[in-house]
C-alpha cells in the first residue's frame, strides 16, 4: 500500500470509514465495521485497495483544476 494513503487515512477524524479502515489495516485484521454494516475483506492487500479508491475518490473532488497559458503571437520567422 502507498503509504501517503496510509498516512491520509490515519489523519483522517476517528470514526470516518477512511479511520475505520486504516485502523482495521495496521492492526491486521481484514473485518470493518463502520455504520452498522460489517464487511469481511479477503485480504490486507484487498482492504488497502479499498482505502486507495477511497483515498482516490476523496481527493479528486479536491483537486483544482490544472491552468495553461499559451501565448501566440504573428512576429517571428515566415
Amino acid at each position: 500500500m502507498d503509504p501517503t494513503v496510509l498516512a491520509w487515512a490515519l489523519a483522517q477524524p476517528a470514526g470516518t470509514r477512511a479511520a475505520v479502515l486504516a485502523a482495521a489495516f495496521t492492526g491486521g485484521t481484514t473485518r470493518v465495521t463502520f455504520d452498522g454494516r460489517t464487511v469481511e475483506y479477503r485480504s490486507l492487500e484487498e482492504l488497502g485497495r479499498a482505502l486507495s479508491v477511497l483515498h482516490a475518490a476523496e481527493n479528486t473532488a479536491a483537486r483544482r483544476p490544472s491552468v495553461t497559458f499559451a501565448s501566440f503571437s504573428r512576429e517571428g520567422s515566415r
